[in-house]
Parts: structure tokens; sequence; C-alpha cells
């Protein structure tokens, strides 16, 4: 797809100096119906044009996103189980593009980010809450599990018990807790702002070491100490030979800011 292609019914999709900004827009509380599924599964892709650099995904207003909408669930009571399941792979897919792509993309989370909106939240490499937002999982109250990411992810960034605890209360927290259990990583009265001045940080940096940074960081989440330690040396072995790190070396001796390519 080219960048004129991406045009979707309930999500926005900008590219502007290397910065790709995938926003929910599905009015009024920016719900993940069938249509959103769909479209967050394509817009995704946006990613990986050669031309971005780095992602923010964030919401519309107040709101970034409360999950699944409850008619969906009334319209699955119809599905069998393999049609659910295939239903939930098309947004699972989306999650797993935004996790695995080695462009770094930092949710931006304002208001509301629940249930699916949060799992969405954490594939993103770093989320930037506003000290005021709501997150959490509700899913029990409806007899669910949170079931793309809100158990496996949530656990890894928080721990088992946390994670537990979270979950079966159905809590909701605000950005400030969220940044002390570690679910979030940064609380900004702007979340936006930030996101995407982070996000121009990012496009003019090293790409390619950022790009490995990524993936060497989710394959030692995934993997025994050694492996990981193997990946990261020949990360590294493949980093010393990048324009980018010339660049940077001479940068550095000649007492300058360094001019990255991505090369």
């Amino acid at each position: 797809m080219s960048l004129d292609d991406y045009e979707f019914e309930t999500v926005d999709v900008d590219v502007e100096d290397g910065v790709a900004t995938i926003r929910l827009s599905n009015p009024p509380v920016n719900a993940i119906s069938q249509e959103m599924r769909a479209d967050l599964a394509e817009a995704v892709a946006v990613l990986d044009e050669e031309s971005v650099r780095a992602g923010v995904v964030a919401g519309d207003g107040d709101v970034f996103s409360v999950g699944a909408d409850v008619g969906l669930f009334e319209t699955a009571r119809e599905w069998t189980t393999a049609e659910f399941r295939t239903n939930s792979r098309v947004l699972g897919r989306a999650f797993e593009r935004i996790e695995t792509t080695e462009t770094p993309v930092l949710a931006a989370v304002e208001g509301t980010c629940v249930g699916g909106g949060l799992e969405l939240a954490l594939a993103c490499d770093v989320r930037i809450a506003a000290p005021d937002a709501t997150l959490g999982f509700p899913e029990h109250n409806i007899g669910l599990i949170p079931g793309l990411g809100g158990c496996s992810r949530f656990v890894q960034l928080v721990g088992p018990g946390r994670a537990k605890d979270l979950i079966f209360s159905g809590e909701l927290i605000d950005g400030q807790r969220a940044h002390d259990v570690g679910l979030v990583e940064r609380v900004e009265a702007d979340p936006e702002d930030a996101a995407r001045e982070y996000a121009a940080d990012l496009a003019d940096g090293p790409t390619q070491a950022i790009g490995l940074t990524k993936r060497v960081i989710n394959e030692a989440r995934d993997s025994d100490l050694r492996t990981a330690g193997v990946l990261e040396s020949l990360a590294q072995s493949t980093l010393l030979r990048t324009a980018d790190h010339e660049e940077g070396v001479d940068a550095f001796r000649e007492d300058r800011d360094p001019e990255f390519s991505g090369e």
C-alpha cells in the first residue's frame, strides 16, 4: 500500500516527518467494533513503510478506547468457537504487528483506556499516560478474561501477583498509579504532545539501532539469558558496520550533534 491508500472509517492515519500517527476515531468512546478491528489490522501496515521511522497510537478527544463494544459480544452469541477465534485473530494480528515491527511505537493514553483499548496500548513499546487517565480490565464484569494480551503482556509488565489482583478485581486505576505499578512508562499532562516529541527524536535517531534494540529486548523477554546474549552480540556486530555508527563516532569526536541517516 502507498501512504495515500490509508483511509478508513474508524481510524485516521497520518505520516509527517517520519512519524506515523494512528488515531482511533470511532465516536463517542472509540469502541473496538468489527469495523475497527478490520481497520486497525490494515492501518498498522503503515508502520512498516520505508518513510516511517516512529509511530504513535492515540485516541480521539477525551478517550483512548473503551475496548470491545458490548454489542459485539451479543452478536458473538451466535458464533461458533471457530468463528470467535477467527474474528479475534484479526485484532490479534494488528497487535502482533505493532509489537514485532522494528519501528518503535508509542501509545498516548488520555481518558478511558480499558479492556481491548488497554490491550492495544500494551502492544506498543512505550506507554505515556495522563495523570487522570483511567486504565484497567473490567472483563470479569461480563464473565470473560482479557483475551488479547491483557493476561499475557500485562503480567510481563506488572508481575503475576499484581496482574491477578487487578484483573480479579476489575479495579480501574489512574495514570499515576499505572506508572507506579509499571503499566505505563511515563506520565505527562499532555500525553500526545509528549509522544509526538519523543517520536520525533526517535525518527531523527539511528533507526537500525533502535529497531534492533526493540527486537533484542523482545526476544530477551521471551528466551533464556544465553540465547538473548547471543542475539544481542549479533545485533551489535551488525550495527558496527552501519553508516549511523560511523556518524555517531565522528560526531562525538568532533563535539557536534550526529546527523543519522538510518543507513
